[in-house]
């Protein structure tokens, strides 16, 4: 049969992310492409004690339906926690354990967004959720990203320009793929714009437990004084990615529709995992794994550094990221990064071109991301050192093209 493809899915292109891990999977290539926490942060031990534990005591409760909201116990935990660490008011908010973080912006856009709304986003911006975003036929609009976060005098022109957009879609923390966080003064704006153009945020924070230097920023949730930010979190990053559980802090008035919703897509999340994050936080030091995992990245992100600083043209940027798992490096304006980073393929090193992050697929970006908690220490350098030696023929043969 012939199957006609319906339009929110045939205009949606596959993740040239995940294509490109096939590349990856070649032995002999290093892999900066993917997003990958590091395997050694994995508390493996634990979760097989917590797992064996709760199979020969629990195991009818554990195979069983769970509640479409979450696992009780974990949702109560979470809510704790978020109300100590980040300041959020549950007296005005609910939570709900989601399947991995992705399934957050599935479910705003499936309750708030119609077909041919517009949603303002960051740009570059993480390409799941524009996607998700996509299928759903909404009409994205970028607002470029600066050293500190958003062009704010973009933005409200973006605002101004779109007087019935939806959402604003943020990642404030370590954002992927530039790795920039917003400052607490940008972070404040970009609240107060939304309030002044009455349009709703989805905070997305998968990388925000991972700060592993300067100051921690309030999130833009705890400046909420009006229901409008949804707040997505995800165990991914912190527990084990396998494990899909996200979570997703909302105003209590969406409580029926985005029940409604979980329930349209899986019914529930993982019970068994669910169960496994909430035992681990209890009965094992949380903030000490998290320690852990932050000087793992601390680790590999300085020796990324370091060596693009040793090996690049110096015509090549980048920031310094204060957390998560990458860092973006521009070639001088102008120059286009997909046939870039084609040719470092063909050397052996896999990043992902800028154009794969960007709200527009048909804009040129002069960006390739790198990830630096997957590769092992050798091959970052010897990674880097292969770039870098790239990034000097290229610039010297495109100079002015």
């Amino acid at each position: 049969m012939d199957f006609p493809i319906a339009n929110r899915i045939s205009g949606v292109h596959g993740s040239m992310i995940r294509e490109l891990f096939k590349l990856g999977a070649d032995p002999n290539t290093i892999s900066f492409g993917g997003g990958n926490p590091a395997s050694e942060t994995f508390p493996c031990e634990a979760i097989e004690a917590i797992a064996s534990d709760v199979l020969k005591t629990q195991p009818v409760s554990m195979l069983q339906y769970g509640l479409s909201e979450g696992y009780l116990p974990l949702r109560r935990r979470m809510k704790a926690y978020l109300a100590q660490k980040e300041g959020i008011d549950f007296d005005k908010n609910e939570l709900f354990i989601l399947s991995g973080g992705q399934q957050c912006a599935d479910l705003v856009t499936k309750v708030l967004v119609n077909e041919g709304d517009v949603i303002l986003t960051e740009e570059p911006a993480f390409v799941g959720c524009l996607n998700t975003f996509r299928s759903y036929g909404a009409k994205l609009v970028g607002v470029p990203m600066q050293a500190d976060g958003m062009d704010l005098a973009a933005l409200e022109a973006a605002l101004q320009a779109n007087p019935n957009a939806k959402l604003l879609y943020t990642i404030p923390s370590f954002q992927n793929p530039t790795g920039i966080t917003t400052t607490l003064e940008k972070r404040k704006a970009v609240y107060a714009l939304c309030q002044r153009y009455n349009v709703a945020i989805l905070e997305d924070n998968p990388y925000g437990e991972l700060r592993f230097s300067g100051e921690t920023v309030p999130t833009i949730k705890s400046m909420d004084v009006d229901g409008r930010v949804l707040y997505a979190g995800s165990f991914s990053k912190v527990m084990a990615p396998a494990f899909r559980l996200g979570f997703l802090v909302f105003d209590k008035s969406l409580t029926a529709p985005i029940t409604v919703a979980k329930q349209c897509t899986d019914v529930h999340s993982n019970l068994l995992f669910q169960h496994i994050c909430d035992a681990y936080m209890e009965q094992y030091d949380f903030e000490e794994h998290l320690n852990a995992s932050r000087a793992v990245y601390r680790r590999k992100c300085n020796l990324m550094l370091d060596a693009m600083r040793r090996c690049f043209h110096p015509e090549v940027t980048f920031g310094q990221p204060e957390g998560g798992l990458f860092v973006m490096a521009f070639l001088p304006e102008g120059m286009d990064s997909q046939p870039f980073v084609r040719e470092a393929i063909a050397r052996g090193v896999l990043c992902v071109p800028g154009a794969a992050f960007l709200a527009d697929e048909s804009k040129v970006s002069n960006g390739f991301r790198l990830n630096f908690s997957t590769p092992t220490d050798e091959q970052i350098v010897k990674g880097i050192e292969i770039l870098g030696a790239l990034t000097h023929e290229w610039i010297a043969q495109n100079k002015g093209v």
